[in-house]
């Protein structure tokens, strides 16, 4: 076989490979970004893919158990009545601004009984960074009007 032949096959070959690693490496971290009530609509696709799950902390549900922090993350626009289970057992550590009644985001795998397993979360707490609106006609005497 002539060497132009054996250099071809050979490229193609490393072509190929190398663009089965890459579609294989962005299926595995492609991550759906879903509130509570979405994830229960998945049904049992919730359990197949990962997903960030957003909601907030319920209030006094931050426990630890056996090196995990499970807590509940309600659905503020289902009127706090739809909630989710979630462990964390992630290798970091969790947000300072990671407490009740916090903005959250988990990422993780919904188990078969609904709890969701989290290895990253992502905290904040909106009252921190929201600026102040001024009251009344104090922003009024201070323009000069």
């Amino acid at each position: 076989m002539n060497n132009y032949w054996k250099f071809g096959i050979l490229t193609v070959l490393i072509l190929g490979v190398l663009a089965w690693l890459a579609v294989g490496g962005i299926k595995e971290t492609q991550t759906y970004f879903k509130t509570i009530p979405e994830v229960r609509v998945m049904g049992d696709q919730a359990q197949v893919k990962r997903l960030r799950v957003t909601g907030w902390v319920q209030p006094g549900s931050i426990s630890h158990q056996d090196g995990n922090v499970k807590f509940m993350m309600v659905d503020s626009e289902a009127g706090g009545n739809d909630h989710l289970a979630v462990v964390y057992s992630g290798i970091d550590p969790l947000p300072d601004t990671f407490k009740d009644h916090a903005q959250a985001v988990a990422e993780g795998k919904l188990d078969a009984g609904g709890v969701f397993h989290a290895t990253k979360i992502q905290a904040k707490c909106a009252s921190k960074y929201e600026a102040q609106v001024p009251q009344g006609n104090a922003a009024a005497s201070h323009t000069g009007i």
